[in-house]
């Protein structure tokens, strides 16, 4: 019988927050590998997704993006995985999810391209610079276990990836305590080994 979920993804990719998130999830799913040069242009992929983008899922025909969308989507459709939020943790929950996927994301994609926003620029986006989101992640991670309080949740997933990646290459994220204290934490949980093992090790840079 076909698996209920489908998950599109590249190992190369984003995907590997929502291979994490379904071994944490522990449900069936059938993975379909989509290549960045062939793949992501196809007519089959482009009529799941218009984008082109990796990770997609397709859940009992319907079709999810984004990885934020997708962690809060499937944490809500398996609550017996715990990873939803209480009703007590939802205000942290979604507040430091979307600031991963807004303030975070954009913050460290200044830092890829490079660009350093002026000061006026600073005061026009939502995010103002990358010194200031990861102050702000540093005050939150000093004082919480976790994202939503004291218990692992999905929007550990989400932002603990976004963390993980961002230590682990061209530092864009650069060293706080609190951040890699928290980073070591999570990443120490066996489906997050196990996720590593299935889409394969990432080694680090300086075993390049």
């Amino acid at each position: 019988m076909p698996s209920e979920l489908t998950f599109y993804t590249n190992p190369f990719s984003r995907g590997r927050t929502i291979r994490w998130l379904l071994e944490e999830l522990g449900i069936e799913y059938e993975t379909k590998i989509v290549e960045f040069r062939t793949g992501t242009t196809s007519p089959e992929f482009r009529a799941v997704n218009p984008m082109g983008k990796v990770p997609t899922i397709v859940h009992k025909e319907r079709v999810i993006t984004e990885s934020a969308a997708i962690c809060v989507y499937l944490a809500e459709e398996f609550p017996q995985s715990g990873l939803a939020p209480t009703p007590q943790e939802r205000a942290d929950y979604y507040r430091w999810l979307f600031f991963c996927a807004g303030p975070l994301e954009a913050a460290v994609y200044d830092q890829m391209i490079p660009h350093t926003p002026s000061e006026q620029q600073q005061s026009a986006s939502g995010y103002g610079s990358l010194e200031r989101v990861m102050d702000a992640l540093d005050v939150h991670l000093g004082t919480h276990s976790y994202f939503a309080g004291n218990r692992f949740t999905a929007a550990d997933v989400y932002c603990g990836c976004q963390l993980f990646w961002g230590r682990k290459f061209n530092q864009t994220i650069r060293e706080r305590t609190a951040v890699r204290e928290y980073v070591d934490r999570i990443t120490d949980r066996p489906t997050w080994n196990r996720a590593q093992d299935i889409d394969g090790r990432v080694p680090d840079e300086d075993d390049k």
